[in-house]
């Protein structure tokens, strides 16, 4: 099966469609696959649902789908540092289901793994348990939550080999593992795409088995919050 593609259209060609689920990999913009939500963006493919930890910033990240109207509904955990985001929430033009952020990885791992559902404690008692299923497990209340399971996922990784076995670098690792295992196909973009049988198999994060597309490029890396101090004088 081939799995290398020149470029994030062409690995995108025929998976897209109006009011589409899409799970994306990602953490503010550490990892995320900025190459394939650019082509998203190209492709104008609008009514999108997605299940992300947040959407980037403005005019970076899944910010830029924002801004050109192409999502109905985000399911995240964290809507700061994005103005438009929050903006649309507010006004009611974008729908949100928030989810505290193991709750989401997990029900990402969850649809990978094949599991409907599971219990957990998180949001016992607040409005994140409103509408949902509770029960009692030695004396404690736990509540419903669903594995998600997308039509796409998109994932950025730092290498990979041509059968799409994926390794992720230091905190990158983040939404992607869970996110690249629960969409029906998963398209990854990463830095290097390396010869067979160079990736370490103890040191590989996802399988080739759940990676159907794969393209190489260029990342800008925007760093989300630049910190800096003055230099001292000697």
């Amino acid at each position: 099966m081939k799995k290398v593609y020149p470029d994030a259209k062409s690995a995108l060609d025929g998976l897209l469609f109006d009011g589409m689920f899409i799970a994306a990999g990602g953490f503010g913009l550490c990892g995320i696959p900025e190459l394939l939500i650019a082509a998203i963006r190209d492709a104008g493919t609008k009514n999108l649902t997605i299940a992300s930890n947040n959407a980037g910033v403005d005019g970076f990240g899944l910010g830029v789908l924002l801004q050109t109207r192409q999502v109905r509904k985000m399911i995240s955990s964290y809507v700061g540092e994005n103005a438009e985001f929050m903006r649309q929430y507010l006004s009611g033009e974008l729908e949100l289901e928030f989810n505290p952020q193991g709750t989401l990885a997990e029900r990402m791992r969850a649809g990978g793994a094949g599991i409907p559902g599971f219990y957990t404690k998180t949001g016992v008692g607040t409005v994140i348990a409103d509408g949902k299923e509770v029960k009692s497990f030695d004396g404690q209340d736990y509540i419903l939550e669903r594995g998600i399971v997308s039509d796409l996922s998109i994932v950025k990784a730092w290498k990979a080999d041509p059968s799409g076995n994926l390794v992720f670098r230091k905190t990158a690792r983040n939404f992607n593992g869970p996110a690249a295992t629960c969409g029906r196909v998963c398209v990854a973009e990463v830095e290097e795409i390396v010869p067979l049988g160079a990736l370490d198999p103890d040191k590989i994060h996802v399988p080739g088995i759940y990676v159907h597309r794969l393209i190489a490029g260029p990342h800008e890396k925007r760093i989300e919050q630049r910190t800096v101090r003055k230099r001292e004088s000697a």
